[in-house]
């Protein structure tokens, strides 16, 4: 079964700030730590991200429709600063599928998968690193299911966080066991 055709363009921080509030503020995206956030907020958030030189944003899009947001950053110069000892070719990967009143079995993988796909065409991409919260049990299924594999818990100023790593090799071998 075929969920459809993902594609991502770079987020438009004045131009998408009103659908990424209704993802962030959304209860299913209290992971995000946005919650009460107001749209000057996620405006502020995202101007800051895009004039960012490490740290990138991405509206994903399913069969041309927003569907989630994709964050890429070095960690070597954000969110995982002195927490680990960053490898070359290291990418870190932040991920929030939209709310929706209407699930679709599979999508949430399917979108995680298109994500690392994305982050995996760049060549010089050796292994995602991931840092989600130790609670958010359905990221740590997800995130297992391609390819991560949990070093340790870290503690960053947010929260106390998993830290993951999923090498190219990794993602392969979990793509081509889950076909």
């Amino acid at each position: 079964m075929s969920i459809g055709t993902f594609t991502v363009r770079p987020l438009d921080p004045l131009e998408d700030a009103e659908l990424l509030h209704r993802w962030v503020t959304d209860p299913k995206a209290a992971f995000w730590m946005m919650q009460d956030a107001a749209l000057q907020d996620v405006e502020r958030e995202y101007l800051r991200i895009a004039a960012h030189e490490h740290h990138h944003a991405c509206l994903g899009l399913h069969d041309g429709e927003p569907a989630f947001l994709m964050e890429k950053y070095d960690p070597r110069y954000v969110e995982l600063v002195g927490l680990y000892d960053p490898e070359p070719g290291d990418v870190g990967m932040h991920f929030l599928v939209a709310p929706t009143d209407r699930p679709v079995h599979g999508f949430t993988r399917a979108v995680i998968t298109a994500v690392m796909e994305e982050l995996f065409a760049d060549p010089a991409t050796r292994r995602v690193v991931v840092e989600p919260d130790v609670g958010n049990k359905a990221v740590h299924a997800l995130n297992e299911a391609v390819g991560f594999v949990p070093e340790r818990e870290i503690d960053k100023p947010e929260k106390r966080a998993l830290l993951s790593f999923c090498t190219r090799e990794q993602f392969e071998a979990a793509r081509g066991a889950s076909a």
